[in-house]
């Protein structure tokens, strides 16, 4: 039975908890955008793709790529959570010789579907997975999480045409859509802005949602999954530094250190 949204957004907390704590530890990583993501992440993991975490290389379970690869402390929080390995192995991010490094790695850390960094890479990654599916008579899906800032990359409207022009109905990408990069706003910056319409007219199926609504967020990847002859976008508008008020919002907690005392204030914030 699938989980409700109030037991999702329980779970959701627990993995933000996670993110800080790994973020603390390890005394690096990307918390802004990791946080933004997370619902989207536990909404994948707990409701909609088909998984065996106790048989991680199921040749039919759904398919995962994290384009924008600094959110992976979100991703380890939700592997571990769901059962892929030990939570306890979260306390090793970024240190040396761990498997949880600072951009995953399919080939040493469990559960990671493709090997990510360079922002831009990941939905042509996805599309090469789909065609595969295809080829091989395989019915999985493959869900791609690209960033907003990670949009400017040209090489991610080239991968949106490819998707197109080979009516890859198998790929579901989805924009986490916190409006926020490293250097500011990315309306500021290079506006993407009528995000939805460009996507359009790459012939892509768009729908847009709250990215932090489990009930929506559950209805949109229903009516992603039943788009035939195309691909779908997922415009999930979301918070930056989601569940933490002094870090919502603020592009300065992209990639900050966090303080004792800071992760003190964040935890009590999440309960």
């Amino acid at each position: 039975m699938s989980p409700t949204p109030i037991e999702l957004k329980d779970i959701s907390k627990i993995v933000r908890r996670d993110v800080l704590t790994m973020v603390l530890e390890a005394g690096s990583g990307h918390l802004g955008g990791s946080l933004s993501a997370v619902d989207l992440m536990v909404a994948l993991y707990w409701d909609v793709m088909r998984i065996r975490p106790d048989h991680p290389v199921w040749e039919d379970r759904d398919r995962f790529v994290l384009s924008k690869a600094h959110a992976a402390p979100a991703l380890y929080a939700v592997l571990a959570r769901r059962g892929y390995y030990d939570v306890k192995d979260l306390l090793t991010f970024r240190k040396l010789k761990s498997r949880l490094q600072g951009f995953p790695d399919m080939h040493t850390t469990i559960g990671i579907d493709a090997s990510v960094g360079s922002p831009g890479q990941g939905l042509s990654i996805a599309n090469g997975i789909a065609m595969a599916a295809r080829m091989d008579g395989r019915q999985f899906r493959v869900y791609c999480l690209i960033g907003d800032g990670e949009a400017h990359e040209g090489q991610i409207w080239e991968a949106a045409m490819t998707a197109a022009h080979h009516n890859l109905d198998n790929v579901c990408a989805i924009i986490d859509r916190n409006m926020m990069m490293g250097d500011g706003s990315t309306e500021d910056i290079v506006a993407l802005s009528p995000l939805e319409d460009k996507w359009r007219t790459f012939n892509w199926h768009v729908i847009e949602v709250d990215g932090h609504d489990f009930e929506r967020l559950g209805s949109a990847f229903s009516e992603a999954a039943s788009v035939k002859g195309r691909p779908t976008l997922i415009h999930a508008r979301t918070v930056k530094g989601k569940g933490v008020p002094f870090m919502e919002g603020k592009p300065e907690w992209h990639d900050r250190k966090l303080t004792e005392e800071l992760y003190e204030e964040a935890m009590r914030a999440l309960g």
